[in-house]
């Protein structure tokens, strides 16, 4: 068989592990780097009442997608144009490339890691833990509000603290300085005006003794923990300082009924991967905040030496593997 790996060329070393696991087991891997599409790589898909034919030219070499039984999908990024290119013709292009990527993804008959679909359906934390309470799993209060006075009441509600993020990731400024969790102060309480204009999450603090990352790769677990003391300084959001913890994070054996529910949550998603991030409090209870459908796993694969890349090209090759079946076209 052969998987194809949809990526960029500028993606971490983990994709080449997975890879070269894929071909340990004896299958082809195919590596489509979408930032080189359509400026390096060649894509044509031909299609008629007789059948249909894909090609991939790359780098000299021609790939007959039409072989390919099963594709992760890891990430895409765009090629980059001519600069002397008009800008109206470079949208359009750039567009039209976005496109024909997606089209193969979803349009090859094989089995994907994860379809694009389940990944964007499940990428709403609103619905992640109307799920993940579903499938008994512990949940700080949360509110998701642009109402301010909405917003003063939750604090009111939990003397022991709340803290504040957004939905989605992302950078302001042209430093891109990221948006961080941070505590809710008094100050904040009384500069919610702009609120109104921007909806935040407001979730009650946990007092946590332990962080964890948990990537659900088909029935599989692989957890990493950090503890609060490692992370003092970076209390509410231990990626402000991520390089400097690099090295904090261990291999975490997660209890059976927490790993059973992890499970059925990603099953409720539609996913056969997502990386969950959960609290441990003193008294032991695992409270879960999110699961991200697309969340990286490199770091944590290298900092508590998890073997998350053989779970990922076991999943591909192997339908033995996969929780979630059925995703072939």
């Amino acid at each position: 068989m052969s998987v194809l790996v949809v990526t960029h060329s500028r993606d971490h070393a983990g994709v080449v592990r997975v890879i070269d696991a894929i071909r340990a087991r004896g299958h082809d891997a195919i590596r489509l780097d979408t930032d080189r599409f359509p400026t390096e790589a060649r894509l044509s898909v031909e299609q008629s009442n007789a059948g249909e034919r894909a090609r991939l030219e790359v780098d000299g070499i021609t790939h007959d997608l039409s072989s390919v039984e099963a594709i992760w999908y890891r990430r895409m990024r765009p090629a980059t144009l001519p600069d002397g290119m008009d800008p109206d013709h470079k949208g359009v292009a750039a567009g039209e490339a976005r496109q024909v990527l997606l089209g193969l993804i979803n349009g090859l008959p094989a089995f994907r890691l994860d379809p694009w679909a389940a990944v964007k359906h499940a990428d709403h934390k609103q619905r992640q833990l109307h799920l993940a309470r579903a499938v008994g799993l512990d949940l700080p209060p949360t509110l998701t509000t642009n109402d301010p006075a909405a917003a003063r009441a939750f604090v009111a509600r939990h003397p022991a603290g709340v803290v504040c993020k957004m939905l989605s990731s992302f950078a302001l400024g042209p430093d891109e300085q990221v948006v961080f969790t941070n505590a809710v102060g008094a100050d904040d309480l009384e500069a919610l005006d702009g609120l109104s204009l921007c909806p935040m999450v407001f979730q009650a603090r946990i007092e946590r003794v332990v962080e964890l990352r948990c990537t659900v790769v088909g029935y599989e677990v692989h957890c990493a923990a950090l503890d609060a003391e490692a992370s003092r300084g970076a209390a509410d959001d231990w990626r402000r300082d991520g390089a400097g913890l690099a090295g904090a994070w261990r291999p975490y054996t997660l209890p059976g009924d927490i790993a059973v529910r992890l499970l059925a949550l990603a099953s409720r998603l539609g996913l056969n991967y997502g990386a969950a991030d959960l609290l441990v409090d003193a008294e032991g209870t695992h409270h879960f905040l999110e699961m991200n459908p697309a969340g990286e796993y490199g770091w944590v694969e290298r900092a508590a030496e998890l073997p998350i890349g053989h779970s990922i090209a076991r999943v591909l090759c192997d339908p033995s593997a996969r929780r979630v079946k059925g995703m072939r076209s």
